[in-house]
């Protein structure tokens, strides 16, 4: 059965400079009913397809001749046009600064390619929904990174002030950014998930994110959660 959204088939974008790789991912996805839009051998024309297709989600490798997928991330999402588009980062190499980079330009998902065709598609629909995913061990190291704040400078970022939030939502984006699901935010705060989710939704309104994940990244480099949280499991809904 066909994946849809609003009434439209859920539409992606496979962006890899490897045609063996966009074709394995393009024969997973239309087996699950999701439609290939359109498919990039490097950035510049991943940019191009999200231009001309308007997918939901694109899946974009890091590692690719000229372009490569974090600028391409960056462009498509800086785009005014942009709208809903979720793009999810696949890449052979689980690196720390390709984390980090990934996230600030706006990706909401990060798997490695040894990926399984179920968490695959099982991402796609997450991001699609609104929510962020990431590997485990990626999600792990993405703390021990903001853990490491000392080496980085702070900026001048708008984002960072958090006085618009009440107290319950500073609670629940600083256990959000501990990688509780809903349903752990829930039993930890003895609210029901439906009020979770709400709490969720006008944090990321009010601070202007695109999803849990850059309100992850907030959380740290807001200072309002400190070194010595930790993240066992990916971002999740549950």
């Amino acid at each position: 059965m066909a994946d849809v959204v609003n009434g439209d088939r859920l539409r992606a974008v496979i962006a890899d400079d490897q045609a063996l790789v966009r074709t394995g991912f393009g024969m997973i996805l239309t087996a699950d009913g999701i439609e290939v839009a359109a498919e990039a051998a490097d950035g510049a024309e991943a940019v191009a397809a999200v231009r001309r297709t308007r997918p939901d989600v694109v899946l974009m490798d890091i590692r690719m001749p000229g372009m490569d997928g974090i600028e391409a991330t960056r462009r498509i999402l800086a785009d005014d046009t942009a709208g809903e588009i979720r793009v999810i980062i696949l890449t052979t190499y689980d690196l720390d600064h390709y984390v980090y980079a990934a996230l600030t330009a706006g990706a909401s998902g990060f798997l490695l390619k040894d990926v399984t065709p179920e968490h695959l598609v099982a991402a796609i629909r997450l991001v699609r929904s609104g929510d962020a995913l990431l590997a485990p061990t990626i999600t792990r190291r993405l703390i021990e990174r903001f853990a490491r704040r000392e080496e980085a400078a702070p900026s001048a970022d708008p984002h960072r002030d958090l006085s618009g939030l009440t107290p319950r939502e500073l609670e629940v984006l600083r256990l959000l950014a501990t990688g509780l699901s809903n349903a752990e935010l829930a039993e930890r705060l003895f609210l029901s998930p439906t009020t979770v989710k709400t709490h969720i939704g006008r944090i990321l309104s009010k601070l202007d994110l695109r999803d849990r994940v850059q309100a992850v990244v907030l959380a740290y480099e807001s200072g309002l959660i400190t070194p010595g949280g930790t993240a066992d499991g990916a971002l999740r809904d549950s």
